[in-house]
């Protein structure tokens, strides 16, 4: 399957709206996100991507169809070249590859393209799927952040991975 990172484009708020429409995936995103999510909060998102600053963000798209989307938001004062890495695909890409190409991808773009030397990534421990993704490519888990989050009533321990130049 060929993977590739595009930049957002408002044409992909339909696609984007249903993916995040799936409460299978806003389970393993963090709070904020409206539920159910409409294709005018898709088109809000776009429009806060397209003019954000420190972050470098895209779409993700697996054989021309539009799959996800991946982000690396810069840290502030002396976490300035740290940065935070973020993704998520829709179910029906899951367990096909397309995460760990796009976290390849992401990475390699944002090593070579600006001066952040480490980049993190904190999913929830039960998140096997998307551990085993950074595992993959080359991230370390430097520990287990114990009832570091609070999602959907519970408290959940998060595991710290970063990669590194």
């Amino acid at each position: 399957m060929r993977v590739e990172l595009r930049a957002w484009d408002v044409s992909f708020a339909p696609a984007l709206a249903k993916t995040i429409g799936n409460k299978k995936v806003q389970d393993n995103l963090r709070d904020g996100i409206p539920f159910p999510y409409t294709e005018a909060d898709a088109r809000e998102f776009i429009g806060g991507v397209l003019a954000a600053k420190d972050v470098f963000a895209f779409a993700v798209f697996a054989d021309g169809r539009f799959c996800g989307s991946i982000s690396v938001t810069r840290g502030g004062n002396v976490h300035r070249r740290t940065g935070e890495l973020g993704y998520y695909l829709a179910e029906p890409f899951w367990g096909r590859g397309i995460g760990t190409a796009a976290v390849k991808k992401m990475c390699a773009f944002v090593f070579e393209n600006s001066d952040i030397v480490r980049i993190f990534a904190e999913p929830y421990s039960r998140n096997a799927a998307s551990c085993r993704v950074l595992e993959k490519c080359g991230f370390s888990c430097e520990g287990i952040l114990r009832k570091n989050a609070e999602k959907n009533g519970k408290l959940l321990d998060m595991k710290m991975y970063t990669g590194r130049e």
